[in-house]
């Protein structure tokens, strides 16, 4: 449309130009621009505002649709199938790759969340729309890496994740949420790891371990394992315990280059520093993590 205004102004200005071949041009114009602007745009008017309040960490959260069927049919392990938490991990890298201002991620289970710098304005943050691209990264990854981790055994149906976005004003109200998907990992694995004990050692049907497990506390369960299947459960794995965080951290390499100098071909190595995600599998609810980490959060201040 502007090179066709440009077009039109250059013959106005040229002399010898027929004046109605700038009237053709005009009206070329006048129809080109009837056609962009129909008379079916006020239908636009209907879109609503669901831009993000600015100064806040947007939370975008996935979860698996109807994860409890689709792991069982795809046979994952139980109480944890290193396959499935490995492909979710790498679902989630490809998501913080393609996302620079996602500063960090969660994940434990079926579930990820994913943290936007609050000075972030990316896709004008309307959360439809940072809601929506990281879904469909986030599971068009799962599908693409299915058989880096299960092999050749078969995709049975495309998995769904659904989404929401949660926005958190200061760093104290982001770390207790993170904190809450934390301790929401270690009830839920607690408990997964003692009721499948009991089915997988201890003989027992997956109702009479329900009913066993009833009313128990975290001590309880504990000593269930301890007691009678001399498992200390501070051992397991920290992934099935703690989760998954995901993080950006500089790694300093060096690059590899020949160069000619007399003729002769010399190998020169320049240091340089790049950005990676890199996965924690540690204790986020305490201070520790974030006294090392500290360039993760903002100054609540700004």
């Amino acid at each position: 449309m502007n090179r066709l205004m440009q077009i039109l102004n250059f013959c106005r200005l040229r002399k010898g130009v027929k004046s109605c071949a700038v009237r053709s041009l005009a009206c070329l114009f006048t129809s080109t621009s009837a056609m962009a602007k129909s008379k079916f745009e006020y239908v636009r008017n209907f879109e609503v505002d669901d831009t993000c309040l600015r100064n806040c960490y947007i939370v975008v959260r996935l979860d698996g649709r109807n994860f409890h069927r689709f792991a069982e049919q795809h046979k994952f392990t139980k109480p944890n199938d290193n396959r499935a938490l490995g492909l979710m991990t790498r679902s989630a890298r490809s998501v913080i790759e393609e996302l620079e201002d996602i500063i960090i991620a969660y994940g434990q289970s079926d579930e990820f969340s994913f943290v936007f710098k609050r000075t972030s304005t990316w896709f004008k943050r309307r959360a439809s729309k940072l809601m929506t691209l990281v879904a469909s990264q986030f599971s068009s990854s799962y599908v693409f890496h299915w058989k880096d981790f299960f092999g050749e055994q078969p995709l049975l149906y495309p998995p769904g994740f659904d989404g929401r976005v949660v926005l958190y004003p200061s760093n104290r109200n982001l770390k207790d949420y993170l904190s809450w998907r934390q301790a929401d990992c270690h009830i839920n694995n607690l408990y997964n790891t003692v009721f499948w004990t009991l089915v997988q050692k201890g003989g027992l049907t997956t109702v009479q371990a329900e009913d066993r497990l009833k009313g128990t506390l975290a001590a309880d369960k504990n000593e269930i394992l301890f007691s009678e299947f001399d498992i200390n459960y501070n051992k397991e794995p920290a992934v099935n315990r703690k989760g998954t965080t995901l993080i950006w951290e500089k790694h300093d390499e060096t690059l590899i280059t020949e160069v000619m100098n007399d003729k002769r071909k010399e190998v020169c190595g320049t240091p340089r520093s790049r950005k990676r995600v890199q996965a924690y599998h540690s204790d986020i609810i305490g201070e520790d993590f974030w006294d090392q980490h500290s360039n993760i959060l903002e100054d609540d201040g700004c």
